[in-house]
């Protein structure tokens, strides 16, 4: 048997289809199981554009992850529930934590956009920080709460503790895991864990070997010197590993990967399929 995983949402899109892109980030997993959605990009309309282009029913979804607060990975929430209200939401306890982004000298809210008690009269939630199996052979990662490589932050985002303003620490921050005859598929929303972090964690919960790598990396602010070590570890690490890269990997990290890896790096733009036999 084989899972399809199709990106649905992202912020570039294949040539010659009617996707449209948006910063934001979504992926369609289908195995003989049943079908999860993770996350689902930044706005309703984006999401249930591309749905429809690539012959997806939200019907057809029969639980939901997400990877974490930020609107650009959960602002198409709402097309969701007005479609399907029978499934059931796995994420991360501090995901309903409110999230803000410093622009301009102003702090604007960007994080989910429903409170806890609120969506958990439309679905069933279950919010976990330990690994949870959502369907057979697919798990949420829990928290990557060993963090010894940096992680995948950004300078402008904050959470509120008490009165205080404080850089954003990402607890809420998981990835999936697909298990197979194989080994293992990892499929990132953002990776604000680090992605380094991301995979030891991911060897240590779940053994190996680690097949592929999907989604963003968030090594968008990475400097040349860390995206070096990057390189260094998933040579020396993870040398069998493909990546299927987008969103907030960032064009200059992209770029040195595929130049220390060639063919193992491929872009994953919306409506790329990528099949794992089993």
């Amino acid at each position: 048997m084989s899972t399809r995983i199709i990106c649905a949402v992202n912020d570039v899109v294949k040539e010659d289809t009617n996707l449209q892109s948006e910063h934001g980030l979504s992926f369609w997993i289908q195995t003989e199981h049943g079908t999860v959605l993770f996350d689902t990009g930044q706005t309703p309309g984006v999401l249930s554009h591309n749905l429809k282009e690539l012959r997806l029913s939200f019907q057809d979804i029969d639980m939901l992850a997400l990877s974490h607060a930020h609107y650009d990975h959960t602002g198409g929430l709402e097309a969701v529930l007005l479609n399907n209200t029978t499934l059931t939401l796995f994420a991360h306890p501090d995901i309903f934590r409110p999230r803000y982004s410093l622009r301009q000298g102003e702090y604007q809210s960007i994080g989910l956009a429903y409170n806890q008690s609120s969506l958990s009269q439309q679905i069933k939630l279950n919010l976990n920080d330990a690994p949870t199996e959502i369907i057979p052979n697919l798990w949420t990662t829990g928290e990557i709460s060993e963090r010894p490589e940096p992680i995948g932050s950004s300078p402008h985002l904050f959470i509120r503790d008490g009165i205080d303003w404080q850089p954003d620490p990402y607890r809420d921050d998981i990835s999936l895991v697909l298990k197979t005859n194989q080994g293992l598929v990892v499929i990132c929303g953002c990776c604000h864990a680090g992605i380094l972090n991301t995979l030891f964690h991911v060897e240590r919960k779940f053994g190996g070997p680690i097949l592929a790598v999907l989604g963003g990396l968030h090594l968008l602010y990475a400097e040349d010197q860390y995206l070096e070590h990057v390189v260094q570890v998933f040579d020396e690490r993870f040398p069998d590993v493909s990546f299927y890269l987008n969103h907030c990997t960032g064009e200059n990290a992209f770029n040195k990967l595929a130049a220390a890896f060639g063919s193992r790096i491929r872009a994953c733009p919306a409506g790329t399929l990528v099949n794992i036999n089993d």
